[in-house]
């Protein structure tokens, strides 16, 4: 399986609805992309003060590299990807993308 984790830093004026909108567009993605077992959206919880302003992230599982390679270069990945991006601070510097084999 590999978790597809996104960490995200939104521009300050982006507003919670605008945000929640976005999340909304992110959670509906497990629904179109064939192989999306799990997606999960929240703030950042942490204590340790190391988020390096990357405030907010989400995590998608997919059953194998194939099912997220064709993620990718979905359109409908595309598209929410496009209005996250324009949400952010510095365009495409507001994202950090990881990826790990669980």
């Amino acid at each position: 399986m590999i978790r597809h984790c996104v960490f995200v830093k939104f521009r300050s004026d982006v507003d919670q609805a605008a945000r929640d909108a976005i999340f909304v567009e992110v959670a509906a993605l497990k629904d179109a992309v064939e192989g999306m077992v799990n997606c999960h959206i929240g703030s950042n919880v942490s204590p340790e003060g190391l988020g390096r302003g990357f405030a907010h992230g989400f995590t998608m599982d997919f059953k194998d590299a194939a099912a997220r390679d064709a993620y990718l270069v979905a359109p409908v990945h595309k598209a929410a990807a496009i209005n996250l991006v324009a949400a952010l601070e510095g365009g495409a510097d507001g994202v950090m993308v990881f990826d790990l084999e669980v």
